[in-house]
């Protein structure tokens, strides 16, 4: 997944946080999450590194509050926050953007291979039709023909409701930005398998 956030701009949405108040870490994670309707939601791993190399520049400062941290904007934050304040809203607009993207990727990638298997359900049932229709035209043939056009329905409302829970749940991650193409790279496999082990159970009938 590339980054969310360009570089430089997370510092300074996290100065920008800590000056409307002092937050712990996990507090300054919801903000974001908020902050952004729910359509990102940055790890522990993004945020504290970043918060570390604040203080380090001074910027920021942190102090124990029982088993929380606290971090604090400093004189120096402020005075940066403020030289740069004018990028805020450029920087929101980056973020809703950089997540739409992925999550249009995920969405074309699951499409893309349902239609795959589904065409390819429909063209082996038509072959089965066929193949019912060559060798036998009494009622037996008729009934396998009946019954493969039944499976066939009933493998693509198997499939549409896959899609539909697969789509929230993968849209539910990317709004947490824990989405990345790699995912979507591995799907796309899965389904490849999938699809060549359906058509091989069809083929041995």
């Amino acid at each position: 997944m590339s980054p969310v956030f360009a570089h430089g701009s997370l510092r300074l949405y996290l100065l920008s946080l800590l000056s409307e108040s002092p937050r712990h870490g996990y507090e300054l994670i919801q903000a974001l999450s908020e902050r952004f309707g729910g359509t990102y939601s940055p790890s522990a791993g993004t945020i504290y590194p970043r918060l570390a190399k604040l203080e380090e520049e001074g910027l920021v400062t942190k102090a124990s509050d029982g088993r929380k941290t606290v971090y604090a904007i400093t004189d120096a934050g402020r005075a940066e926050l403020a030289e740069r304040e004018h990028e805020l809203d450029a920087i929101e607009d980056e973020v809703t953007d950089s997540v739409r993207r992925l999550a249009d990727e995920v969405r074309a990638g699951v499409n893309e291979a349902m239609r795959s298997l589904r065409a390819d359900l429909a063209s082996a049932a038509r072959d089965a039709n066929r193949g019912a229709g060559r060798t036998e035209f009494h009622q037996d043939s008729r009934d396998a023909r009946q019954s493969a056009n039944a499976a066939a329905r009933e493998a693509d409302a198997v499939l549409n409701e896959f899609r539909q829970q697969l789509r929230t749940d993968l849209r539910s991650h990317a709004a947490r930005g824990d989405l990345s193409r790699d995912v979507v790279s591995q799907l796309k496999r899965e389904l490849a398998t999938v699809r060549t082990s359906i058509l091989e159970a069809i083929s041995r009938r």
